[in-house]
C-alpha cells in the first residue's frame, strides 16, 4: 500500500503546527518566568509551592483536556477546534494581565491557559500523523521544536517587557504576539481525508464519527498501558527543573536577569533534543529512542543539576537536560501513533496525555513542598524526587517496547 504523500499541505500543516506550539506550549515552557516574577512581586507572601499550582493546573487541565479533544479532532479535524483554542489561549492572557489575586491567576493563567494550550496542541500534532509515515517522527520533532524556541523567547521576552513596560501591558504585547500566533497556526494546519487513495492503509483509516471518547480497550493493550503508566511517573518529574531553575539560579546568588536565561538555555537544548533524535528515531525505531531519553533525563538531574554549584554548571545542566527531556517529548506522540490505527491516534493521544494529568497536577507542588521543608536552604530534596521519578518511569517505558519486540536490537 503507498503510503500518504504529504504535498504542500502537509508541510504547511507541520509549519502552521511548529508555529502554534512556540506561541502557547512554548510559553507555558516559561512558567519558570512567571513563577519567580510572583514570589518577588504580586504574590510574594505565598510559597514556591502555593505559586506553583498555577502552573501545575495549566498542566493538568492541558492533559485532562487531552481525551476528548482527541476524540473531537478524530471525528472533525483541527479546524474549529484551533479557532476556539486561539480565542480561549489569547483572553486567558488578557484576564492574566488584569489579575490581581491569587485565584485570578488560578483561574485565568492556571485553568483558561491551559485549556487554549489544549486545543491548539492536540489538533496540531494529530494533523501531522494524518500527512506523514515514514517521517512522521521528524516531521513531528519540527514542528515539537515550536515548544523549544518559544521557551527560549518568551522567557527573554518577558522579562524586558515586564522591566520596561511593567507586568500587565508585558503580558498584553504577549497576549497579542501570541494570538497573531494562533490565528495563523489556525490558517495553515488541516488533517488529510484523502482516504481513498490508500487502500487498506490504517494511517489512511477513515475519522470515527461514532463511539465513545475514551477507548476503555486500549488499556487492555499492554503496549498502551505500560507506556500510560511509564508516561505517568516521567510526568511527575519531568518538569520539575522548568519551574525551579531560574529559583535555583538565584539560589546560588546569580542575578535575576540571568536566571531568567539558564530557563531559555534549557529551552534552546529542547529545540535540537525535539528534531534531532526524532529524525535518528525514524531509523533506529521511536520506542528505542523513548525509553532511553526519559532514563538519561533524570539521570542528568541526579548527577548534574544535584552538584552544580555556579553559573557555567546550570547553564551546562539546563542544555543536557533540555536535549534529553525534548527528546522525549518529541517522540512521545509517534510511539502512540505507531501502536494505534489513524482512527484512533486522536483519542489515544488525548486518552494517555489525560492519565498523565494527575501527575503533572502534584508533581511541581510536591516539589516545592519539598523546597519548603528545607526552609528553601536545601534543593536536593527536590532534585531527587525529580530523577527518580523520571527513571522509574523509563523502566515501565522500556516494558512496552519489549511488549512490542524483544528483540534488543529490533526497530521498534
Amino acid at each position: 500500500n503507498e503510503e500518504p504523500q504529504p504535498g504542500l499541505s502537509g508541510y504547511l500543516t507541520v509549519f502552521g503546527a511548529f508555529v502554534a506550539l512556540l506561541v502557547t506550549f512554548g510559553q507555558m515552557n516559561a512558567f519558570g518566568t512567571f513563577q519567580t516574577w510572583y514570589s518577588n512581586h504580586q504574590l510574594q507572601q505565598m510559597s514556591q509551592s502555593t505559586i506553583s499550582w498555577i502552573g501545575s493546573l495549566q498542566l493538568l487541565i492541558f492533559f485532562l483536556a487531552g481525551a476528548p479533544i482527541g476524540r473531537l479532532f478524530d471525528a472533525y479535524g483541527p479546524t474549529w477546534l484551533m479557532v476556539a483554542g486561539s480565542v480561549v489561549f489569547t483572553l486567558s492572557l488578557v484576564l492574566t494581565s488584569i489579575s490581581a489575586e491569587y485565584w485570578h491567576y488560578i483561574l485565568a493563567q492556571g485553568l483558561l491557559f491551559g485549556l487554549g494550550v489544549a486545543f491548539m496542541f492536540y489538533p496540531a500534532l494529530a494533523s501531522i500523523t494524518t500527512y506523514f509515515s515514514k517521517y512522521r517522527a521528524t516531521a513531528l520533532g519540527i514542528a515539537a521544536a515550536g515548544s523549544g524556541v518559544g521557551g527560549v523567547v518568551y522567557p527573554i521576552m518577558l522579562e524586558h517587557l515586564f522591566e520596561k513596560i511593567g507586568f500587565a501591558w508585558g503580558v498584553r504585547v504577549s497576549a497579542l504576539v501570541s494570538g497573531t500566533g494562533c490565528i495563523m497556526a489556525t490558517l495553515t494546519v488541516t488533517n488529510n481525508r484523502n482516504v481513498n487513495k490508500c487502500g487498506d492503509n490504517p494511517a489512511c483509516a477513515q475519522p470515527r464519527k461514532a463511539g465513545a471518547y475514551v477507548d476503555l480497550a486500549a488499556f487492555k493493550d499492554p503496549r498502551f498501558s505500560l507506556l500510560a503508566l511509564g508516561s505517568s511517573f516521567v510526568a511527575l518529574g519531568l518538569y520539575i527543573p522548568f519551574f525551579y531553575v531560574a529559583e535555583y539560579a538565584e539560589h546560588l546568588n546569580i542575578s535575576p536577569r540571568l536566571a531568567f536565561y539558564v530557563l531559555s538555555v534549557m529551552n534552546a537544548g529542547g529545540i535540537f533534543g525535539r528534531i534531532a533524535p526524532a529524525y535518528i528515531s525514524d531509523t533506529i525505531g521511536h520506542f528505542n529512542l523513548l525509553a532511553p531519553a526519559a532514563f538519561l533525563s533524570g539521570l542528568s538531574t541526579l548527577a548534574l543539576w544535584l552538584n552544580v554549584k555556579n553559573l557555567a554548571g546550570l547553564m551546562a545542566f539546563a542544555a543536557i537536560y533540555g536535549f534529553l527531556s525534548g527528546a522525549f517529548v518529541s517522540v512521545l506522540t509517534p510511539s502512540i501513533a505507531c501502536i494505534s490505527e489513524r482512527g484512533q491516534v486522536g483519542t489515544r493521544m488525548g486518552m494517555l496525555y489525560s492519565v498523565t494529568s494527575i501527575p503533572s497536577l502534584v508533581g511541581n507542588p510536591a516539589a516545592g513542598a519539598l523546597l519548603a521543608r528545607s526552609g528553601s536552604h536545601s534543593f536536593a530534596g527536590m532534585i531527587i524526587f525529580s530523577g527518580c521519578t523520571v527513571i522509574a518511569g523509563s523502566f515501565a517505558v522500556w516494558g512496552a517496547r519489549m511488549t512490542i519486540n524483544k528483540r534488543i536490537f529490533a526497530k521498534v
